[in-house]
């Protein structure tokens, strides 16, 4: 008996550490990590839990990264939870949706401030998504929902 709580045990440990984690991530944190993989393609979605646009458009966003898998491309879905919520809303949603890409919460306080440092041309609408290519100085903010085709189209082209 005391075997099988052991195994169970251990079993439920390794599920929690194998769960995917939110963290929480600032502009110039994301800004240094973009920074860093000068031939990846970066494509960063911003997108909330009462959003309902955002949910609609995030599984394509994980086939996005599991069809390119063995390309450089990295997928980061940021959130725009108010960062009380990360626990009670943000973690639990990930899990549910088994989000597989890397979730982050973004810890800024200014509005105003992250999104002018993200795009000029963001109203601060959500969904929105940035394309970014750093080996071709490519830059290409879109504000809108995104369908599969349109994602991989765009993909396509920054590369």
């Amino acid at each position: 008996m005391k075997l099988f709580i052991t195994i169970g045990l251990f079993m439920i440990s390794m599920s929690v550490l194998m769960a995917q984690t939110v963290k929480l991530l600032t502009v110039d944190q994301l800004e240094k990590r973009i920074n860093q993989g000068k031939d990846t393609t970066y494509v960063v979605n911003f997108w909330a839990t009462w959003c309902a646009p955002c949910i609609k458009e995030l599984p394509h966003f994980e086939k996005l990264q599991a069809s390119y898998k063995s390309q450089p491309l990295k997928v980061l879905l940021v959130s725009l939870d108010f960062k009380s919520k990360i626990n009670s809303s943000v973690v639990p949603f990930v899990k549910q949706k088994q989000l597989k890409n890397e979730v982050f919460l973004l810890n800024e306080s200014n509005a105003q401030q992250y999104i002018e440092r993200i795009s000029n041309e963001w109203s601060g609408a959500l969904p929105a998504t940035l394309f970014i290519k750093k080996q071709k100085s490519v830059r290409k903010f879109y504000e809108k929902e995104f369908t599969y085709n349109d994602l991989e189209k765009i993909y396509q082209s920054v590369n």
